[in-house]
Formats: C-alpha cells, structure tokens, sequence
C-alpha cells in the first residue's frame, strides 16, 4: 500500500521501505512538507522489524532532486522571512539522520542530483549511480553556500577535487561522483527496476551486488594535478590566478566559470570547506553550514541569484559587491557567526553514529 503526504510517496514492499520523492514537473525539489514527512518515515522505519532497507528514489525521469525549492527561499528572503530558517533546521536535520541510519539507506541517485538532492542521498550507506546522474553542489551561481552536509562530503573528497567542485558548482557524472566520494556504486539505468525488485527481496549488498558495473569514463582523475596545485591556494583571487596561468585549456574554462559567480559566496565557500575540513562530524559541519545559510538569507547576492537563474533566467546576476577584492574579511565571517535564531544544536555525534566509510559498509551490507 502506497501512504503519505502531498508531494512524497510512501510505500513498503516486501522487506525495503521506499520513499518517492514525487514533483516529477520541479525535478522533485524538496518542500519543507516534502523534509518533514521523509523524516518521520524514516523515524518510523528505523524501529519496524519488517523493514530492513529503506530506499529513496525520484519520480519521473528527469531526476532524484533538483534541490530545494529556491523560488520558496526567493520569496522568503526578499519578504525578510524566517520559512527558509526553518525549512533548513528540518532539513539539515533530516541529512544528519540519514547518515546515522542504522539501516541499509539506498539512494538511486540517476539523473539530476543536486544542492538538497545530494543531501537526501549522499549520506546513505548505499549510493547508486546511473549513467544518466548528473551530481552537483551549484550553490556558488546564486549566492549561496554548499549546504546539507555538502562541504563535510566535498572537503573530504581526494586532494582539492572538493574544493573544485564547492566554487565552480561543477557537474560529474558516475565515474567522478565515485571518485570523490559521493557515491559507491555504479548501476546502468536499465538495470534500475530489477534493482528495486531485489531490494524488496534480498539484503541491500546482495542485492547492489547482482547488478553493479563499470561506469563510463570521467574526467576528474586526469585533471587531478592541475585541481591539486591551483585549488590549495590560500585565498581565491589565489586560485583564479593560478587557474588562468597554467596554460590547460580546462584550467582556464575553471577559472572563467569563477569569475560569473557570487564573489562573496566563493570567499565564504572556500573559508567553508577549510573549516569543515577541521571538523570531526557531519554534525558539526551541519552547524556551521547553517550559520552560513542564514548568513545568505540576509544578503542581496541570494536574492539576485535566484532571480538570474531561476525566476527571470537573463543569466545575467549583478553581485554585491561585484569582485572578488572588494570582499572584506568581516564579509566571509559573517557566515561563520551564530545566527541571530540560534544554532542547529546538533553539535557533537551521537553515541553509535556512523562517520567513517567503515561504518558506512557495515550499513551497507544488512
């Protein structure tokens, strides 16, 4: 029997309970109604004995997410509200429970994954991607932040690779999102359906196991050493210098791509990803990403951003202040301040919560 709310569907079949995200029209971006009600399946989940596995996939054939619902946080931000403050505190901790999950979390991550979409699913102990996934964190181009535990997983990608990803909002495929970490198994999309029947059959490896592959080719691997040596920089203007200097076609393309985004939200991002570098768990780094989050709620750059690329779509956003120089130090750490409502207050990892990928394979395989 399939239950649920408006937007979400809910149904368990067999020892997996699935949760369909279903806007198939927005890609399925995440509603605050949307957070609140894949929380309290999973809540509920987590103490049924007749469900093993929970599952979470996308309706329609676009995507698992496109994000959150940033026309929602347009409106909110330019009408001074507080619904996106809340919508975070929900939905950050919503990723933080997903990641301590102490059931096998199978996210089927094929078509477009990004910003809110990536949390909902890169934190599970078993990530599946297609050769149809397009996976990225593009918060940058509208004057935001990484968010949803986006700079815990990509500050801890291989070398810099992360930090490229954070500034640029880059787009990787299959291969690259198990390179950097975001995902763990290749699954071709054909090969989707069968995977569901088995989840409702067998354990979750098991089950992964019988239908995994080889991905396609990415491009990350080969790019490492110019990413390495231009993203370990100390501060952006750094990064963009040594990106337009070392003569790689690719390089160059970075560093133009950095120069169109929000200049205060790369400061921000790059002082991001170092710190949650520093921090132990995704709780921590939650904390610090939604004082960032809050921080962009109150600034013209989310406003515009959302305005160019979403609502009037001229691709053309005019950021306050327009270059990088002109971002002071009190700017970026403006972000790292306690917001004027408070902290998350999910600090400190829980007893038993997994934070390590050894934790994550003992997850993995129920």
């Amino acid at each position: 029997m399939t239950t649920g709310t408006p937007d979400v569907l809910l149904r368990t079949e067999g020892r997996a309970g699935f949760v369909t995200l279903d806007r198939p029209r927005a890609i399925n971006a995440l509603t605050h109604p949307m957070v609140l009600a894949a929380d309290r399946a999973l809540a509920e989940w987590e103490h049924d004995p007749a469900v093993t596995t929970v599952v979470i996939e996308g309706a329609g054939e676009r995507g698992l997410c496109a994000g959150g619902d940033i026309r929602a946080i347009h409106e909110d931000a330019r009408a001074g509200g507080s619904a996106s403050e809340a919508f975070w505190r929900d939905e950050y901790r919503l990723n933080a429970r997903i990641a301590r999950y102490p059931k096998p979390y199978v996210a089927l991550m094929d078509g477009i994954v990004m910003g809110g979409g990536v949390g909902v699913s890169a934190h599970g102990s078993v990530r599946v991607v297609t050769e149809r996934s397009r996976v990225a964190m593009p918060e940058t181009g509208i004057g935001f932040v990484p968010d949803v535990g986006g700079t815990y997983l990509l500050g801890r990608a291989p070398g810099e690779l992360g930090t490229h990803l954070a500034l640029t909002g880059g787009v990787v495929g299959a291969a690259d999102a198990l390179l950097t970490g975001l995902a763990d198994h290749f699954v071709p999309a054909a090969e989707l359906p069968a995977l569901v029947r088995d989840l409702t059959r067998l354990p979750a490896a098991e089950a992964v196991a019988r239908h995994a592959a080889t991905p396609p080719p990415g491009v990350l691997a080969e790019q490492r050493e110019w990413i390495d040596a231009c993203y370990g920089a100390a501060d952006v203007e750094t990064v963009v210098e040594r990106l337009f200097d070392t003569g790689v076609p690719a390089a160059k393309e970075a560093a133009t791509t950095l120069l169109t985004k929000s200049p205060t939200a790369l400061k921000a991002t790059l002082a991001a990803i170092r710190r949650a570098r520093a921090l132990p768990t995704l709780e921590e780094v939650l904390e610090l990403e939604f004082r960032a989050s809050c921080a962009a709620l109150a600034t013209a750059d989310l406003v515009e951003g959302i305005r160019a690329q979403v609502v009037d779509k001229d691709r053309n956003p005019r950021w306050t202040p327009p270059t990088l120089a002109e971002v002071t130090d009190e700017d970026v750490a403006r972000y790292l301040a306690v917001p004027p409502g408070g902290d998350l207050g999910l600090a400190g990892t829980p007893a038993g919560a997994p934070t390590t990928t050894q934790d994550r394979d003992a997850r993995g395989g129920a």
